[in-house]
């Protein structure tokens, strides 16, 4: 697929996490693949959808698709579609408690097959807490981050017990899926084009070529999202100063953590933070 075709869709802009339900018809074919710069679980719940992802794809309740950030895909054809789609920003997400959580993720971006079938006795309890985060996130408006982070991990964890382990990789990931997980690990530190291609031995030209035709964005563009994704986090859920914050994600320079802010949002950071809690918030 030509990338010039293909929709990139930008970071989540508000919550490290999001539940969204989709509906027939609210389902219709693409045009155009989609690439977002978060990952998406999306729980089948009834009817069939027809998706390109690696391939062609019929999806019908029970199955859930795993679309890691960066991945190109796109519905095809929707029948009676029933399902919930859960986006998170995974460099958002505490890594200590979430690294194998997040394992078939890493399995489809190194080319394992992205969908997984969920036990038919564990659905009801998948569905149940689809719904709960769905209230959560609605009732506390990310007042209670650990909360949401809890019930995200716990779809995870039915998604690891029950995603088959003894599926064939390729032999290695391609040098795209190699520099995405790079950024996504290390995104929040002092990390640079340069660093991302000496880890994937690979010329910095290579790397962000490839990226760029695959996913629609530079590696630079990639660390970028990463770490504002994780600034508006903080900015929202924090007091910590903007200087300790720009830190936080990567930038020794305070000034300049503000102007990368200010051109993608509009606001200074401050600024940011304060029409975000102005904002009222669910009972």
């Amino acid at each position: 697929m030509a990338m010039e075709s293909q929709l990139t869709i930008d970071a989540l802009e508000n919550g490290v996490i999001h539940v969204r339900a989709c509906r027939a018809p609210e389902i219709r074919p693409m045009r155009r693949a989609a690439v977002h710069t978060y990952s998406v679980l999306a729980f089948h719940l009834g009817g069939r959808v027809r998706v390109e992802h690696r391939g062609e794809l019929e999806l019908t309740a029970g199955q859930v698709h795993l679309v890691p950030a960066g991945d190109a895909h796109r519905w095809l054809t929707a029948s009676k579609a029933d399902l919930r789609g859960v986006a998170f920003c995974r460099s958002c997400l505490p890594q200590d408690r979430f690294q194998e959580l997040l394992a078939p993720l890493d399995r489809v971006r190194r080319g394992a097959f992205p969908v997984v079938e969920l036990p038919t006795s564990r659905q009801p309890h998948v569905l149940g807490l689809l719904e709960e985060l769905e209230r959560e996130l609605s009732r506390s408006s990310g007042m209670l981050p650990v909360v949401a982070e809890s019930l995200l991990g716990l779809l995870l964890a039915e998604i690891v017990r029950a995603a088959p382990r003894d599926a064939a990789l390729p032999d290695a990931p391609s040098i795209v899926a190699q520099a995405l997980a790079v950024i996504e690990a290390r995104c929040l530190g002092p990390l640079t084009l340069g660093e991302v291609a000496r880890a994937v031995r690979r010329s910095p030209a290579y790397v962000t070529t490839a990226v760029k035709r695959s996913t629609g964005r530079s590696v630079v563009a990639w660390i970028l999202e990463g770490r504002l994704a994780e600034a508006r986090r903080r900015l929202r859920d924090t007091d910590e100063l903007v200087e300790i914050i720009a830190e936080r994600v990567g930038y020794a320079d305070a000034s300049q953590f503000s102007r990368l802010f200010r051109r993608r949002h509009g606001v200074a950071p401050a600024a940011w933070r304060a029409r975000e809690r102005a904002l009222p918030r669910p009972a």
